[in-house]
């Protein structure tokens, strides 16, 4: 049985996570009969939004501890992810991947990636394993891939620009696609960049789990 190892952010599209993403791609794995486990660095939150009010909350949250809420405890630290052990990586999108896993809503096309992070999703890009991003995560892949990566984060000009100028060739593509860059075995799909609702997210990652796994 293939297994996939599923990076986490947080808990929460405007701090970590994109929840409906991640539970989204999780069930998309176990219907093409594959196992996944979930791995999130051991790192403070950049910050903790209230997802009622969108204002900022005076507290310290953990990216893996809040992680665990999705993955039900099915998940650890990424500095243990042996890529030995997995298929394929799957990183969903939420804003805990600019803020926790990059600074790139900071620094935009200036960002860096954190290094625990950068280095687990490099072996699987060394090792010449597929793997997926989803939404927002695109933008940490010309630092994993280098020059010439091909991706989409859908239409948005701002971020498909910033991609551009890190290395990357972004590709326009819609909410129910993906773009697969068989060069690098790497799959993008849009999901909340452009889905209005749950259903029109899961039209994409459907498509693109079932195309990781295959090529798993």
């Amino acid at each position: 049985m293939k297994k996939i190892a599923v990076i986490l952010s947080g808990s929460g599209v405007f701090d970590g996570t994109e929840i409906h993403e991640a539970v989204l791609a999780l069930l998309a794995i176990e219907q093409q009969g594959a196992r996944w486990h979930c791995f999130a660095p051991n790192i403070d939150q950049h910050h903790v939004i209230n997802h009622i009010n969108g204002e900022v909350s005076h507290e310290i949250r953990n990216v893996l501890v809040e992680s665990a809420r999705i993955a039900r405890g099915n998940i650890s630290d990424v500095t243990l992810l042996n890529i030995n052990d997995y298929d394929a990586l799957l990183v969903p999108g939420g804003f805990g991947v600019a803020k926790n896993l990059s600074d790139f809503a900071l620094h935009g096309s200036a960002c860096q990636i954190n290094e625990d992070v950068k280095q687990a999703s490099q072996a699987f890009a060394q090792a010449n394993k597929p793997a997926a991003y989803l939404c927002i995560a695109p933008t940490l892949i010309p630092q994993i891939y280098g020059p010439g990566a091909k991706a989409t984060i859908g239409n948005d000009p701002d971020t498909a620009a910033a991609f551009n100028t890190m290395g990357g060739e972004h590709v326009l593509c819609p909410v129910d696609d993906f773009v697969l860059d068989q060069k690098r075995r790497l799959l993008t799909t849009p999901a909340y960049m452009l889905a209005t609702n749950i259903s029109e997210a899961a039209t994409g990652i459907n498509k693109l789990v079932q195309e990781l796994i295959k090529l798993a």
